[in-house]
């Protein structure tokens, strides 16, 4: 219970977060609305929070409330995709969902409402579906859930062809979920027929049916969250690489400033907004780099031995440390450069990465003597 109520928790910060982002994404907003109704049906359905509304609002009405929000949980899930999908179109059939499922609620409070609360205490397993109120209140639920997670598992699937890794991955564990809870629909949509004819149910098929329910509803939470968690699982060791490659490169940065400050770059305005974006990992990672090779053009010349007259400097890491101390010692004593400038030879590759690989080797090179 604990970890469906932390998957539910979870999915609904990640859309809310989305959702600010982009206010005016109507299949956003649908999906959001979908996660908070079956966010805020949960508690409900817990003897606490069960409790504690029918001691306010009367006897039954947290089981009423449960079900009335799993109705709208499923209808914004459809919504979602009709959305998603052609726009006046889409906009039209939701028009009309929203007509069923306002039937489907009314009837089924009418049907809770015209019944003694005694008869509506319980749950789904002690109910007394030989009463016809209750037999409907349950049955019609669970029909209208069945339909509509049924439409959308479909809805899913389709999309989960059209799709790619990783989007894909997530939109087949969201439709299997769904399906997978259509079918404990149509299970206990079935279990009630056969109460309400009076029959018994053996109680093992009526706790699989639930454990049926409870793993369908984490494998699609867990499956509308999966693209957004890997992203963000990606983005988080991407800036964490940039944090350790940034502190990595500070001898070097730190040997190469000492010689050449104006190379230091600086926001590009006083205001607090860009000192502020400045700061940013990802920013002083790229800054650093661009600063390092910028002062190893500027140092290249002392870099080269006077009777040395290539045009390209292939030295290893090491050796580059060491002539890069003997050269900011030589411009600390004013010491005029050579020649010109003269290329670095790159040992580790000609692309951005084997280039920051190179300023880290030299760097690591360097710390043992700072």
């Amino acid at each position: 219970m604990q970890l469906l109520l932390l998957g539910f928790a979870a999915a609904v910060v990640w859309k809310l977060y989305q959702l600010t982002r982009s206010p005016h994404d109507t299949p956003l907003r649908s999906v959001t609305l979908c996660l908070v109704c079956a966010a805020l049906s949960y508690p409900l359905a817990m003897p606490g929070g069960a409790s504690g509304v029918d001691t306010v609002a009367g006897h039954g009405a947290a089981k009423l409330l449960q079900n009335v929000l799993l109705l709208l949980t499923v209808y914004f899930l459809m919504c979602f995709y009709l959305y998603s999908a052609d726009g006046q179109t889409g906009r039209r059939r939701a028009r009309t969902e929203a007509i069923v499922v306002t039937v489907v609620a009314v009837s089924i409070t009418v049907a809770a409402v015209t019944v003694p609360h005694r008869v509506f205490a319980g749950s789904f397993s002690t109910a007394d579906m030989t009463v016809p109120q209750i037999a409907f209140f349950y049955g019609g639920a669970g029909l209208y859930l069945m339909y509509a997670l049924g439409m959308a598992g479909r809805w899913t699937r389709r999309y989960a062809r059209m799709s790619r890794r990783p989007h894909s991955t997530g939109l087949w564990m969201a439709a299997v979920g769904l399906d997978a809870m259509a079918v404990a629909c149509a299970v206990r949509a079935v279990i009630v027929v056969i109460r309400w004819t009076g029959r018994t149910v053996p109680q093992p098929l009526m706790a699989g049916v639930a454990v049926l329910l409870m793993v369908s509803i984490l494998l699609f939470v867990a499956g509308i969250t999966y693209s957004g968690a890997r992203a963000r699982f990606t983005s988080t060791r991407l800036w964490l690489r940039h944090w350790r490659d940034h502190r990595r490169l500070t001898p070097l940065w730190r040997l190469l400033s000492e010689a050449y400050p104006e190379n230091v770059l600086r926001p590009a305005s006083p205001a607090a907004r860009d000192r502020w974006r400045a700061r940013g990992v990802h920013r002083r990672y790229h800054r650093r780099i661009v600063e390092c090779r910028d002062g190893l053009v500027d140092i290249s010349p002392y870099l080269v031995d006077e009777d040395d007259d290539g045009t390209l400097l292939d030295l290893d890491s090491a050796e580059l440390a060491g002539r890069l101390r003997e050269a900011v010692a030589r411009i600390g004593q004013g010491g005029p450069a050579p020649r010109r400038a003269v290329p670095l030879a790159m040992a580790l590759g000609s692309d951005r990465q084997s280039d920051v690989r190179q300023l880290i080797a030299v760097s690591d090179a360097l710390r043992p003597a700072a």
